[in-house]
């Protein structure tokens, strides 16, 4: 657990203040539609900041946000999927698949491998007690 809440921890911050200084620096791997005042990318930003807030007070007690935990993991995959398949449909998007594609994937990755499910979420919960 406690690696979880360290990831929880990492990850939200990112996603809080990693993100858009990213994107000023390396916009071919983090900025989509990067010509001129991006509406789309103050969009992202806020819904990653509002999920990166989130997931740190998530890290304070895991077990009982765990439906948190599974969207972040889902939905990261999920859009990590789509940006990765756009990416290598449209060639002025390739940036990408060496930028936020793998930085999101595998965050939804190693969130999933450290969140207990099933059986192991009952050892947690009586260990903890």
């Amino acid at each position: 657990m406690k690696t979880l809440k360290i990831a929880l921890v990492l990850i939200g911050a990112f996603c809080v203040i990693g993100i858009y200084p990213l994107t000023i620096v390396w916009p071919s791997g983090w900025t989509w539609h990067a010509s001129g005042q991006s509406m789309y990318l103050q969009m992202i930003l806020g819904v990653y900041a509002t999920l990166g807030v989130f997931l740190i007070m998530a890290a304070r007690d895991p077990l009982a946000n765990l439906s948190l935990i599974w969207f972040a993991v889902w939905s990261s995959l999920v859009h990590g999927g789509i940006m990765a398949v756009q990416a290598f449909v449209y060639p002025e998007h390739r940036g990408h698949l060496l930028g936020d594609v793998p930085v999101l994937l595998i965050a939804a990755v190693v969130v999933a491998l450290l969140t207990p499910r099933g059986k192991d979420v009952a050892k947690v919960r009586s260990a903890a007690a």
